[in-house]
């Protein structure tokens, strides 16, 4: 009899649960009193509920994750005469506010009641940041991609298709990034960037400003930012690990974006091997090095498997465990 009292008192104390408070949104949430981390989720930012420590950053600088070849680049952008003008000048004359009124129309603005996880992932991304919050919206496109615009008033866009394939901790990575771009100044650059490779792929052919265009491309300007976009998406992998703070999470989002629809049947700890092989290969192979540099020229993103080599090397480097421990 005794035994089952205390069965019963078990299961009874297991029944009455308890409160715990989300790491990342400070959402408190009644689980059971025997759950275990990552059992749950959070029922305002969907994310896995955990008794682990979640930083905020207060005074984090981006010159402190910054990856190098994104500040170099960006000093060679910026050491041409007139470049920041001349930029500032295009994206007002191209029409921002365009953008807003397309989006406002066509696309689904998040909001605390639209889509309110989203909401809250986002508002992670930026108190983790110290970054005001943006607007965000959801907008139909097949293509697996986001990208953060509007220099006077930012603007994060997610696209369906990437949504469709992430987890939330998969999402808030790809938040995590956007966000990483205002906080590491890049929008004004990033912007002109994407006008610039719409004009290449001949998907925008009339543009206001013809004459600041002329002069941004004789000036070696646009060839310059594009050269400078695809390193730049290297430091804001890095202000996702910031937010995420779990490089496997940063992996496991370029394993998707790599593997499509057949992620879920791909060994993750042969895709980190792969990972880390092509960076030896490149490190140690002229030529190698040399094919990966031109094919990637044509890309606006570095390739996923080099994005992950590069967060596994910042990890590894203690660069990531020393501001995590500020």
């Amino acid at each position: 009899m005794a035994s089952k009292k205390t069965d019963s008192s078990s299961s009874s104390a297991a029944a009455r649960g308890k409160n715990v408070r989300c790491r990342y949104c400070g959402q408190k949430n009644s689980v059971r009193a025997n759950y275990k981390n990552g059992r749950a989720n959070c029922g305002k930012c969907k994310l896995p509920l955990s008794d682990e420590y979640h930083k905020k950053f207060a005074d984090l600088t981006k010159h402190e994750y910054v990856h190098p070849a994104d500040s170099k680049a960006l000093a060679a952008l910026r050491a041409i005469p007139g470049v920041d003008t001349a930029l500032r000048k295009l994206i007002q004359v191209t029409g921002e506010s365009a953008v807003r009124v397309s989006l406002m129309a066509s696309a689904v603005k998040v909001t605390p009641k639209q889509c309110p996880d989203l909401h809250a992932k986002l508002q992670v991304a930026c108190t983790t940041l110290g970054v005001d919050m943006p607007d965000l919206f959801i907008q139909q496109n097949p293509i697996v991609n986001a990208f953060t615009t509007g220099v006077e008033k930012h603007v994060i866009v997610l696209h369906s298709g990437l949504l469709e394939r992430l987890n939330d901790e998969e999402t808030l990575a790809v938040i995590a990034h956007e966000v990483g771009h205002i906080h590491a100044e890049h929008v004004l650059y990033l912007t002109a960037a994407r006008l610039f490779e719409a004009l290449a792929k001949g998907t925008l052919t009339v543009v206001p400003g013809s004459e600041i265009i002329k002069f941004l491309i004789s000036a070696g300007i646009s060839s310059a930012l594009l050269a400078w976009a695809r390193r730049a998406e290297l430091s804001c992998d890095r202000a996702a690990l910031l937010v995420t703070q779990d490089p496997h999470v940063i992996g496991k989002t370029m394993m998707k974006l790599g593997g499509g629809t057949m992620a879920s049947k791909i060994d993750y700890e042969q895709f980190l091997e792969q990972a880390k092989e092509f960076q030896k290969n490149y490190d140690e192979n002229k030529l190698d090095k040399f094919w990966a540099d031109i094919i990637n020229a044509g890309q606006t993103h570095p390739f996923p498997i080099w994005r992950v080599s590069e967060i596994l090397e910042w990890v590894d480097s203690g660069q990531y465990a020393d501001l995590m421990a500020k």
